[in-house]
């Protein structure tokens, strides 16, 4: 008796290793819908590895790709490929609570801690409700932003078909930060149309910004005692680390390049150049240009975006925005010589600041050993577009120098983990192995150690 009770705690399966395993689960679920026929254009071919890659790439909303996509998918495959960057985007308990209601079913403890994880939420109510939301707002700003471009898209393509197809599959590719594309190359051939970078721009904005930050503004315009209504400190701080890291790369990009790939340009092509990149590589992953034409500082820069990445609860990946900002705040009070974190009006938990710090190390650990790992694997590379490839994969972006498709098998496998880990996050990742959380019951004498 007791055997079989310790059998089943020692087998228990956390929240969040059920939730990876979905994810995992979803992968290869993807990878089987790649490589049906009727996905696939004929004469088309897709390895086993491609298809893991680009499924891996899809379900986690990056945009890398070892193939390009719009060679190999036919009209009803496109359609698949975008219900799996749905799928990847909103997350995998957003539509799977969503199919629960439909069928009738009840959402049970199980499935609201799996919502929490999945959500970084930090309790158990209202996350139905929170999933209904997500799923509206998001459908709502896909289905306006494809009639948007499918309409302007007429401009571009002989048949209403057509453009509509481009405009469906961009609005899905633009809102869920997917940076995939049909046109065979991303948003160059539009380099010169600011509408539909305007348009594309405020698509990724919107997927990228942070789903509660969404809900509260919608809350906010439908409240009509508008000066009662307080946003809460997550919105007031993501919002504003999130444009104020939009105009500052713009700033940097604009500067290092002004007398590089700027040079020849006009100040307003210049600058929605420097603009679109500077919102893409927060996780957007579509182009206007090829990126090896920027100069090493730039690329620098575009890395470390990438690798800061969207806001917390979002369709993004990376170290998120509120960690970044958490790591200024707490440098900038340590040097003022405070010992807390005090920002619009509101005093930041200790243990936030450790799990930003704990976030911050984590993620350049695994990336640092990713970039020696590709460095041993890949010597005919360089190690700057390696570099690029690592941040571009582990905060979900897809941008790249053009090595993706060169990369070995090793190779392949090191980026699939790292858009793996930077879909599902890295205290998903910290507790994928550890456990249920165990209470302390006792403590050693405390003792100062020398630092820094």
């Amino acid at each position: 008796m007791n055997l079989n009770s310790h059998s089943r705690k020692k087998l228990r399966i956390t929240s969040v290793q059920m939730l990876v395993m979905f994810y995992f689960a979803a992968v290869i679920l993807s990878t089987i819908l790649l490589i049906l026929p009727i996905t696939l254009n004929d004469g088309a071919e897709l390895t086993l590895l491609d298809a893991l890659f680009v499924s891996a790439s899809a379900v986690s909303v990056t945009g890398l790709s070892t193939v390009s996509i719009a060679e190999i998918l036919s009209v009803p495959g496109t359609f698949i490929f975008a219900f799996i960057l749905q799928f990847g985007g909103i997350g995998v308990m957003t539509l799977g609570t969503f199919i629960w209601l439909l069928l009738g079913k009840k959402i049970g403890l199980k499935e609201r801690k799996l919502i929490m994880t999945d959500q970084n939420q930090y309790n158990l109510s209202g996350l139905v409700i929170l999933m209904r939301q997500i799923l509206l707002i998001m459908i709502a700003i896909e289905f306006i932003g494809t009639l948007i471009l499918g309409f302007y898209f007429l401009n571009y393509f002989p048949t209403w078909e057509e453009a509509f197809l481009q405009g469906f599959f961009a609005s899905i590719s633009a809102t869920t930060n997917a940076g995939f594309d049909i046109t065979g190359e991303s948003l160059i051939p539009f380099a010169n149309d600011y509408f539909i970078q305007t348009i594309n721009i405020l698509l990724m904005i919107f997927g990228s910004i942070g789903f509660p930050v969404l809900i509260e503004i919608k809350q906010y315009f439908i409240k009509k005692q508008k000066k009662s209504f307080r946003f809460s400190l997550f919105t007031k701080l993501t919002t504003f680390t999130f444009f104020a890291l939009i105009i500052v790369g713009a700033l940097f990009i604009y500067i290092f390049e002004f007398n590089h790939f700027f040079a020849d340009k006009s100040w307003h092509k210049s600058l929605f150049y420097a603009l679109f990149q500077s919102v893409t590589t927060r996780n957007g992953g579509l182009a206007t240009m090829d990126m090896n034409e920027f100069s090493t500082p730039t690329l620098l820069i575009l890395s470390t975006l990438m690798f800061i990445g969207a806001s917390p609860s979002s369709v993004g990946g990376g170290i998120r925005t509120t960690t970044f900002a958490i790591m200024l705040l707490s440098i900038y009070s340590y040097a003022r010589g405070k010992n807390s974190i005090k920002v619009f009006k509101r005093e930041i938990d200790h243990e936030d600041v450790t799990k930003a710090f704990v976030v911050i190390t984590t993620a350049a650990i695994i990336c640092g050993i990713a970039v020696a790992l590709l460095t041993f694997l890949e010597p005919k590379m360089s190690l700057l577009p390696l570099f690029f490839e690592v941040c571009s994969a582990f905060g979900t972006t897809g941008l790249s120098m053009g090595i993706t498709a060169d990369l070995s098998i090793g190779g392949k496998i090191v980026i699939i983990l790292l858009m793996f880990i930077g879909r599902i996050g890295i205290f998903s990742f910290l507790f994928l192995l550890r456990g249920e959380t165990k209470e302390e019951h006792y403590h050693y004498p405390k003792e100062r150690v020398i630092i820094g």
